[in-house]
């Protein structure tokens, strides 16, 4: 049995986190840097340009690998590595097509990245109970769980169980982001993904609402 600590020595310990600035700290604040994310939204909602964008933004702090299980080779990825201008960080983001199993013997090695990008949990086609043995083998790392929605739901039971246990949850909707998690920005938590489309959608008045 494992001994229990006190409260003192919870409140010294020290976790490695993200020093975001500018809009990603004011949506998110200063997660830890390992755990899970989970991120959903609809086709459409500019869910595919705010991991694009976040895959950026973490390049600044470490090593990603993206996962791209739905999309594969397929144009419409392209285009979005193009749109987002993912050249800039290509010296610090590799991107595969492979089973999780694949995955985590990667992970494993020596030297590997630091962040880890799952898209999508769906095409991952694993059973909640097999994606936390999946997380606590790779505690250390960070991944980014990338789902696809029914209505305003990750779509399955597996991956909304994932969701609920996800340290930081974004949901995107209508061209914002809205983190629904356990870290939340000064902001209340909201990222705008594209201005003009988040206009038309929500209209002009100010975005203080958890969708």
């Amino acid at each position: 049995m494992k001994k229990a600590q006190s409260i003192s020595n919870i409140e010294r310990q020290k976790f490695k986190c993200f020093e975001f600035e500018g809009e990603w700290y004011e949506a998110f604040d200063k997660p830890e840097m390992c755990g899970v994310w989970f991120i959903w939204g609809t086709s459409g909602s500019g869910k595919t340009t705010l991991v694009m964008e976040l895959c950026k933004e973490l390049c600044r702090f470490g090593r990603l690998v993206y996962n791209t299980l739905e999309e594969g080779g397929r144009k419409t990825f392209q285009n979005a590595i193009k749109r987002s201008n993912m050249i800039s960080v290509s010296k610090r983001m590799q991107v595969i097509k492979e089973p999780l199993s694949d995955m985590s013997y990667r992970m494993k090695q020596p030297k590997s990245a630091d962040f880890w990008v799952i898209d999508s949990y769906q095409y991952a086609r694993m059973s909640y109970e097999r994606f936390i043995d999946f997380r606590e083998k790779h505690s250390d790392k960070l991944i980014i769980v990338v789902s696809q929605a029914t209505g305003k739901n990750p779509k399955g039971s597996a991956a909304e169980s994932v969701m609920y246990d996800a340290d930081l949850k974004i949901y995107v909707e209508g061209f914002v982001a809205f983190s629904k998690g356990r870290y939340i920005g000064p902001n209340g938590g909201q990222k705008v993904v594209w201005k003009e489309g988040a206009d038309l959608y929500h209209g002009q008045q100010p975005l203080n609402k958890a969708v």
